[in-house]
């Protein structure tokens, strides 16, 4: 990817006062959110559920960018229209076959969330931990750049249960 297209991607999803959408939610994530308002977790309920979201009007006022499921790219909303017309993942086996196919639906940036757990009773995380991680995420970077696309590395840290995020 040229270092102007990077820059130019990078400077949309940062426009002011604008922000990115996460709604990358797993079906296990977004079946917690569901029960606890005791609604099921299905396939149409969590279209319907995209779907107020990415039709919202005038998101676009709020919203630089979508960060997506892997069902939610290839999902359509009940009028049959993909979601990414609106907008506009398995592990780094494939990856690059796989942001092919999303670019062609209108991504044009990505993000893998590496989840770090800290405990110093348990001495976590390791080094190998750490050092694994470190090299997933870059090799994660690379592969997205070679695709076109704009990487976003989301390392999350978990301490004593509570998540936060961490800039790196």
């Amino acid at each position: 990817m040229s270092a102007d297209k990077l820059n130019l991607i990078a400077k949309k999803l940062c426009e002011k006062p604008k922000g990115i959408l996460a709604a990358d939610e797993s079906t296990n994530t977004i079946k917690k959110r569901f029960d606890s308002i005791n609604v099921e977790s299905n396939f149409e309920m969590r279209r319907a559920y995209r779907e107020l979201l990415f039709k919202t009007p005038n998101l676009k006022n709020f919203i630089s960018g979508v960060i997506l499921f892997d069902e939610t790219i290839r999902q359509e909303d009940s009028d049959k229209t993909s979601f990414a017309k609106y907008l506009l993942t398995e592990g780094l086996d494939g990856l690059g076959k796989r942001l092919e196919e999303y670019k062609s639906l209108g991504a044009s940036f990505t993000k893998w969330r590496a989840i770090i757990t800290i405990d110093n009773e348990s001495n976590m995380p390791s080094d190998y931990c750490i050092e694994s991680n470190s090299f997933n995420l870059a090799r994660y970077a690379k592969i997205v750049q070679d695709c076109d696309m704009v990487p976003i590395v989301e390392p999350e840290v978990i301490m004593d249960g509570e998540h936060s995020i961490e800039d790196c």
